[in-house]
């Protein structure tokens, strides 16, 4: 109890720093100079304006200095990384496989916002995110079988740590590369882009973590979802299905989140 307490803490500083790269990586901007402050006056936000959550719900989503409005998106991140956190050690303990979910979570969390909010999704989580998923498929072993069929039909005895790296490196590049190729064939037969580069990353970073099986389930159940609510939003708003940007990345990350936290019902991840 007490240890999933302090991750949510955790999780909410966590989720005030995301809020920062949510901001200034889309626009290519540092996300340590300069200070946090308000993207209208310009003023510096003080440490007693800048608590998770707290000083949102204080200050009624308004600058202090100029009134000008703060998204709510800020506590909102917050508020859901530091859920995630919380979930996840109670789930899981004070253990390698809580550490790597909840650094998963938290890109996961940041890539989805980004995605809404600029059709954006930075290098800096999709590429950064598939070296870390990388490093630690060396410690935690990937919940996936496709590495070990191919050692076995070839006749090689791998350790379990090499098996886990293979799980993970399949992960990222076989659904990811699928992807590209269905975007590379829609763009050759309608000649315009259908599918960004930055999803092609999303999926592999999604697939470094957790296996070929939970990268096509996040493939799977992202487009489904996508598709149904895309559709539903364009019929609704009247917007034009030939040129509305879908935030696919976003409906991407929810699916990835859903096979991270409950794979083990869904997949057996």
């Amino acid at each position: 109890m007490i240890e999933a307490l302090l991750a949510l803490l955790f999780g909410l500083l966590i989720g005030s720093f995301l809020n920062v790269c949510i901001h200034r990586w889309p626009r290519n901007r540092s996300v340590v100079k300069p200070r946090s402050h308000c993207v209208r006056c310009r003023k510096i936000i003080a440490w007693y304006d800048n608590v998770p959550v707290a000083s949102w719900l204080i200050l009624g989503g308004r600058c202090r200095y100029c009134k000008a409005r703060i998204s709510a998106r800020y506590p909102l991140v917050e508020a859901l990384t530091g859920a995630l956190f919380c979930w996840i050690v109670w789930s899981y303990g004070l253990t390698l496989v809580s550490l790597k979910l909840c650094v998963f979570s938290a890109m996961i969390v940041a890539l989805i916002f980004c995605d809404l909010e600029k059709r954006i999704l930075p290098d800096e989580f999709t590429l950064g995110g598939t070296v870390i998923g990388l490093v630690f498929a060396a410690f935690v072993t990937v919940p996936d079988v496709t590495a070990h069929a191919i050692f076995w039909l070839a006749g090689i005895e791998a350790g379990e740590r090499w098996l886990s790296l293979a799980e993970a490196a399949l992960g990222a590049f076989l659904p990811a590369f699928f992807l590209w190729g269905g975007g590379w064939v829609y763009w050759k037969i309608r000649h315009r882009e259908g599918l960004g580069l930055g999803d092609v990353k999303l999926i592999a970073m999604v697939g470094s973590f957790l296996g070929l099986r939970g990268a096509l389930f996040t493939l799977v159940a992202g487009s489904l979802v996508g598709s149904i609510i895309g559709l539903a939003y364009i019929k609704m708003t009247g917007k034009d299905a030939d040129t509305y940007e879908l935030p696919f990345g976003t409906f991407l990350g929810a699916a990835a989140l859903v096979a991270a936290l409950f794979g083990r019902q869904f997949i057996g991840v």
